[in-house]
């Protein structure tokens, strides 16, 4: 029998979700709050859905812009009954939040795994994003067979808020990255050293971390002809950076970079480039 993979939130991530599980065989029955974001997913040859219908899925993805977002979508799931059912949320929550999900979801019936991912698009569509599984043993082992479609990696690290905390240890490099990517070519542009060629260099040294080996053109097309539509753009990396400064707070670790870089997120977001890559902060680095 075919696989039924309900998807709630149809964003670029959800979307490319649901693009990938139906190249791979599953029906796709996708909700959002708002309707008119659900066309590219049903171009794609996705099912639009009620709530009601996603919580009858043989498993049931959250794709939500945050955790408050989840909440309230697990509660209305809850509703139509969650007794037995298979919630993995794959986005980005603080530790706490990932926890309170968890809770939320098993007290309504349902077995629940946090499992934010590493990559964007491109990855998610070639299933090759990395996956960090929270929850149950039992729980993780259900919905591995799913993850392995999405995912080239899969490791279960523990509860669902470990998961989180992974995900932020992830994710706070790359947002320091876009801003000392700025600073460096600063230096070389003082030395009237092409972008072109720094950034060829760079992404071939130590320096080059793998986002700037597989989206070296966002930044040198950023650098050249303006700022681009990003896949994880400057509010996304803001989200993160906020997230993972809290967890610092909370448990007394200094964390002098991260909150050094908050000033030039804020003042990308209040110029209105809120939506464009990450690689905007690194223009803006450059520039100065």
């Amino acid at each position: 029998m075919t696989q039924r993979v309900g998807i709630a939130g149809t964003g670029r991530m959800g979307t490319a979700f649901a693009r990938r599980l139906i190249e791979t065989g599953s029906r796709v029955l996708v909700w959002n709050r708002t309707p008119a974001r659900l066309a590219p997913a049903l171009d794609a040859g996705a099912q639009a859905a009620e709530l009601a219908e996603l919580a009858r899925c043989d498993a049931i993805l959250l794709v939500l812009t945050d955790a408050a977002a989840s909440r309230r979508v697990i509660e209305d799931l809850a509703r139509a009954g969650l007794d037995g059912a298979l919630v993995l949320d794959l986005s980005t929550h603080s530790p706490a939040e990932a926890d309170a999900l968890s809770v939320q979801a098993t007290a309504a019936g349902a077995e629940f795994v946090h499992c934010p991912v590493g990559g964007t698009v491109g990855p998610a569509l070639k299933g090759q994003l990395l996956g960090l599984a929270g929850g149950s043993a039992a729980a993780v082992e259900r919905a591995r067979p799913l993850l392995d479609r999405l995912c080239r990696r899969v490791e279960h690290v523990g509860k669902a808020s470990d998961a989180a905390r992974m995900k932020l240890a992830i994710n706070l490099p790359l947002v320091l990255y876009w801003q000392t990517l700025g600073e460096a070519l600063g230096l070389l542009r003082a030395g009237g050293v092409s972008d072109d060629l720094a950034i060829s260099l760079i992404a071939d040294s130590s320096a080059g971390p793998a986002v700037l080996k597989t989206r070296g053109q966002i930044v040198l097309d950023t650098l050249a002809r303006g700022d681009q539509t990003g896949t994880f753009d400057v509010e996304g990396l803001m989200k993160d950076l906020r997230l993972a400064l809290d967890l610092g707070t909370s448990e007394a670790v200094d964390m002098p970079l991260a909150k050094a870089a908050v000033g030039q997120y804020r003042a990308a977001i209040d110029a209105g480039l809120g939506r464009f890559d990450g690689a905007t902060i690194t223009r803006r680095a450059a520039r100065r």
